[in-house]
């Protein structure tokens, strides 16, 4: 197949998009970026993630590393992989996750939103959140991806209204998923203890209770959880990581299983713990 049917497939890609087999929407715990590279508990689990349901058409990830003012969709068709880290070795900095995009799915996707307006972008790529946990379940990067960012200016309610007008992507062959951490407090974290399991009583108590919240599907639990309590406020000191997860849970309806994997904490004040809807 010559690369320019390649590219004329991409850009058409929204004609074959309407008999597809429901997809999962899963929220990654993603942790350090060293995840990209090491053969550890988390990716392990990751590997395994691709399997459990058809391939996807395309893939379409929000991640805690693209905020912006306004919502933006990536609609570029070779999208370039962002090193958004310092302070890490080397070979980390030459990974390359060469997957395409779809500006034909941009274009589609950003039309199915009705309450704002969507930005077609051309600058940004997949950040360290999408290709550190896409090069462990699809390494081949042989399907379509596109980024959702994140606006600042949206609220956890705003957040997940959004999610939910995206809930027919999962019909469409569109694997929707979210990269962060439920539990994100760097300013907290025992680097003495780096890569030890383990987590501060504040951050086991707030991860139970997003869990509870999780597995209940209390929409307003989880979107009033900063404010909840001390220990939510110290797992949630800043909104980015925990977001995407709103997006994931705004892709459920009442048919859906909830389950859980990778369901640990490390660091102290760092949880991996990953959802599947669907």
């Amino acid at each position: 197949m010559s690369t320019m049917m390649n590219l004329n497939e991409l850009y058409a890609f929204s004609k074959d998009m309407s008999n597809s087999e429901r997809l999962p929407s899963i929220f990654f715990g993603h942790g350090s970026p060293m995840n990209a590279i090491q053969d550890n508990v988390f990716t392990q689990t990751f590997k395994t993630i691709g399997q459990k349901f058809d391939k996807p058409k395309a893939i379409m990830c929000i991640s805690a590393h693209w905020e912006t003012k306004g919502t933006k969709i990536t609609a570029m068709l070779e999208p370039r992989t962002i090193h958004d880290f310092y302070g890490f070795p080397r070979v980390l900095h030459e990974i390359q996750y060469p997957a395409h995009g779809s500006p034909a799915l941009a274009k589609d996707t950003a039309s199915l939103i009705s309450m704002k307006e969507i930005i077609l972008d051309h600058e940004w790529g997949l950040d360290h959140g999408t290709w550190s946990v896409l090069r462990h379940v699809y390494p081949n990067a042989d399907i379509p991806v596109l980024q959702l960012s994140i606006d600042v200016n949206m609220s956890f309610a705003e957040h997940y209204a959004l999610a939910q007008e995206l809930q027919q992507l999962r019909t469409k062959g569109v694997l929707v998923i979210g990269s962060g951490n439920m539990v994100h407090n760097l300013g907290m974290v025992d680097w003495a203890r780096l890569d030890e399991q383990f987590a501060f009583d504040w951050a086991l108590e707030a991860s139970d209770l997003m869990k509870e919240f999780i597995m209940k599907g209390n929409t307003k639990g989880l979107l009033d959880l900063p404010k909840s309590n001390t220990a939510c406020t110290l797992a949630i000191p800043t909104p980015e990581h925990f977001i995407p997860l709103l997006y994931v849970m705004g892709m459920k309806d009442q048919q859906d299983t909830i389950s859980l994997f990778n369901d640990i904490a490390v660091a102290g004040s760092l949880t991996m713990t990953s959802v599947m809807i669907g």
